[in-house]
């Protein structure tokens, strides 16, 4: 009796340890599905949409002439500039490489206009395919980066052009000169500012806003049609280079200017 008894609770024990055996077999099936389901789930090849993804491109920065009389953010972003750089009427416009200039109804991008005055001086042109790179060693204060832009009105010429801009940068430097002081002596001889103004204009360089292209007779100038425009760095760099106070001893041989000595 008590050897059958035995036999009853040894069968239930292992009844007991397969349906636990079975149970745990279920549960770990179930977590290598579950396993399976989310490798699947992150391979998958992703559904193709019908609607193209347009990237998002930074909105064009562009300076606009007409509007920088008016009390518009452009214009004082404008006139801090020429305040920084200490240049007055003689300059419109002061704009930086990766800004656009609007003319009338012609919008043109600083760079085009960069571009065509390095080709025309003899400079190779490189630019770097990941634009985060471009000029990050260079200075980056505006006066090295920045250009200034005169507008060509009714009744201008190259030489008033110029000698606003250079009475803009005497003033800078504390030396007023006088509506005559590029005319030339009682003898025709030329005054050392009328010499400044003559180099002067190898530094600048006139640009066609209606055809996109550089000018090359700088004394044929159309108002609102073309701009002058000046690299303020080098130009800034080379005037710097003259002695205010001894401007009447200036010699100019059609290349270099030079002090005369004493």
């Amino acid at each position: 009796m008590a050897s059958e008894k035995r036999k009853k609770s040894n069968v239930r024990l292992f009844l007991l340890l397969a349906l636990l055996a079975a149970a745990l077999l279920f549960f770990v099936l179930q977590w290598m599905n579950r396993d399976g389901a989310v490798v699947t789930e992150i391979i998958k090849t992703p559904a193709i949409s019908d609607e193209t993804v347009v990237p998002i491109q930074q909105p064009e920065e562009v300076i606009d002439f007409q509007k920088l009389g008016s009390d518009s953010k452009a214009n004082t972003t404008n006139e801090e500039r020429k305040a920084e750089l200490g240049v007055g009427k003689g300059i419109d416009i002061i704009a930086k490489p990766e800004e656009s200039i609007k003319i009338g109804d012609t919008t043109v991008p600083m760079q085009d206009i960069i571009d065509k005055i390095r080709i025309k001086q003899g400079d190779i042109i490189v630019k770097s395919v990941d634009a985060t790179n471009t000029e990050k060693d260079e200075d980056s204060s505006l006066r090295a980066r920045a250009y200034g832009i005169y507008v060509v009105q009714p009744s201008d010429n190259i030489w008033n052009i110029h000698f606003r801009f250079l009475q803009d940068y005497f003033k800078l430097k504390g030396v007023a000169l006088s509506p005559s002081a590029d005319e030339p002596d009682e003898k025709g001889k030329s005054s050392g500012v009328g010499k400044v103004l003559k180099f002067s204009e190898n530094m600048v360089h006139i640009y066609n806003i209606k055809e996109k292209k550089l000018d090359v007779n700088i004394h044929l100038i159309l108002p609102l049609s073309k701009i002058v425009v000046y690299n303020m760095d080098q130009v800034f760099s080379l005037l710097d280079e003259i002695d205010t106070t001894k401007v009447d001893r200036i010699q100019f041989d059609g290349e270099a200017l030079w002090i005369q000595a004493d």
